[in-house]
């Protein structure tokens, strides 16, 4: 049995069952709750900003990507009619396929969606919160949006909430068309808000973050950098295809030569983007647990206190640098001959 919200207006002191469906009303999902949504994420939680809709995962475009003020990313589908316990299975399925992305992705969703990056994003929609203050996509949330509920699902949700921890709800939505022709939009919800974010709350982390450069061994430093430059991440590769070579050639980058050098090896569309790029990359410099990037490489704040510039290779590791490369651009080139 589903759990469905009725409404009655009050008209000369009587009752009358008043709203039509989203499907009586001829409201589509992506035309109509998409856009309802988009004017105002706040429907879906105080404490979630949507950064990506549409967005394609290895599972197919989930409807809605979000981000908490935890850091944590949150799955919204969405249903114009009636949530299907099926619809459980296949949010489940996208919240796998978004744990695997790093900041780089999740910050390229949002530069699609909104136009700014993820640190302009967050700090503009969340007051008083940086990016740097967060570590994201520590774990994901599920929001399951719809109108009507079916009764097993319901029971599931409040079994995975209380028995497991696990961060899933479920907004009931309720479309009134008055008899005056008025449109109205209430939500209730499965597991109670201030609930939801006590557990998102236990979920917070901070990055911490340094200038300190490390203090590892030659044999150490060349592991590290190996294991880091190596993985399938943006800031990674543009680090290892960019920064490196061009601090290789160069005594000293500023940001904007370094901006210049991103669009002329075609690594990005223009200096906006560049910069954009620029700045997920001195997050990840200025992260204490990667103190050995920062071991290779040094920087000035001449500008602001927040904004690194003026970077150099430290001379001394420069054959440590070179040889890291070489080692990486034959794995490339091994890769590509198995193929």
């Amino acid at each position: 049995m589903a759990t469905i919200i009725k409404t009655w207006e009050i008209i000369d002191d009587e009752l009358k069952e008043t709203g039509e469906s989203m499907l009586e009303a001829e409201k589509k999902e992506k035309e109509h709750l998409e856009k309802w949504i988009k004017t105002n994420s706040k429907i879906l939680g105080e404490d979630i900003l949507i950064i990506g809709e549409q967005v394609y995962t290895k599972s197919g475009p989930l409807d809605f990507l979000g981000i908490d003020n935890s850091g944590n990313t949150v799955i919204v589908e969405l249903k114009r009619d009636m949530l299907p316990r099926e619809v459980l299975t296949q949010a489940i399925d996208y919240a796998s396929a978004v744990a695997s992305w790093d900041i780089d992705k999740l910050s390229e969703v949002c530069f699609e969606y909104s136009g700014q990056s993820l640190e302009d994003y967050i700090s503009e929609k969340f007051e008083g919160i940086k990016l740097e203050d967060l570590v994201i996509n520590k774990a994901q949330r599920i929001l399951l949006v719809g109108f009507s509920i079916e009764e097993s699902l319901s029971r599931m949700i409040e079994w995975l909430s209380s028995n497991y921890d696990l961060g899933v709800n479920a907004i009931i939505l309720n479309y009134i068309k008055t008899s005056s022709g008025d449109e109205l939009l209430s939500k209730t919800v499965i597991i109670p808000e201030e609930i939801e974010k006590a557990k998102s709350d236990k979920k917070k982390f901070k990055i911490l973050m340094s200038d300190e450069p490390g203090e590892y061994t030659p044999e150490e430093l060349k592991d590290l950098l190996l294991k880091y430059l190596s993985k399938n991440l943006y800031s990674a590769k543009r680090i290892k295809d960019v920064i490196l070579p061009y601090l290789l050639k160069n005594k000293i980058a500023t940001r904007e030569e370094l901006k210049k050098e991103f669009v002329r090896t075609k690594a990005a569309d223009d200096k906006k983007q560049a910069g954009y790029f620029l700045s997920l990359i001195s997050n990840q410099l200025g992260q204490q647990k990667k103190d050995y990037l920062r071991q290779i490489i040094s920087y000035e704040y001449p500008n602001y206190p927040w904004e690194k510039d003026n970077f150099r290779l430290k001379e001394e590791y420069r054959e440590i640098v070179e040889n890291v490369l070489l080692e990486l651009k034959e794995e490339d080139n091994t890769k590509e001959q198995n193929l």
